[in-house]
């Protein structure tokens, strides 16, 4: 066996896991919503599935971008297939941020609503040491 066959094998099997993460997830979320359906944390059953559900499909597109991004620069570097490997990422990316929108009701960048006490942006050790220092 070969580099090149090698590559493609993996690239293959990247693709694969990716397709049967989301699949399985999509299966798997099901169950999982419908047993938090009497908890008090209010979601609903369907906004439970889709957070669910929403996990399992970022996780697959990671998969299949990393297949992707093997198969493109690993087995044919061309040019053409580069910019297909751009405009595949432009899209996972798209879909990221707009899924993590979805599931937790703000974007990749925003801090966490329940991470809100005062002085939790600073890093722990300046605010174990205080004003004076260690």
């Amino acid at each position: 066996m070969d580099f090149r066959t090698t590559i493609e094998t993996i690239g293959q099997w990247l693709d694969f896991a990716g397709v049967a993460t989301t699949v399985i997830g999509a299966l798997v979320s099901i169950p999982l919503a419908l047993r938090q359906r009497g908890r008090p944390e209010g979601l609903t059953v369907y906004r439970s599935y889709r957070q669910l559900l929403g996990r399992s499909i970022l996780l697959g597109l990671e998969l299949l971008v990393a297949a992707d991004i093997i198969k493109t620069v690993a087995v044919t570097p061309t040019l053409e297939g580069v910019a297909v490997l751009a405009v595949i990422v432009l899209v996972r990316t798209f879909l990221s941020f707009s899924l993590e929108l979805e599931i937790t009701g703000r974007w990749p960048w925003q801090k966490d609503k329940s991470d809100s006490r005062p002085g939790s942006s600073r890093a722990p050790q300046d605010r174990e040491a205080g004003p004076g220092g260690p």
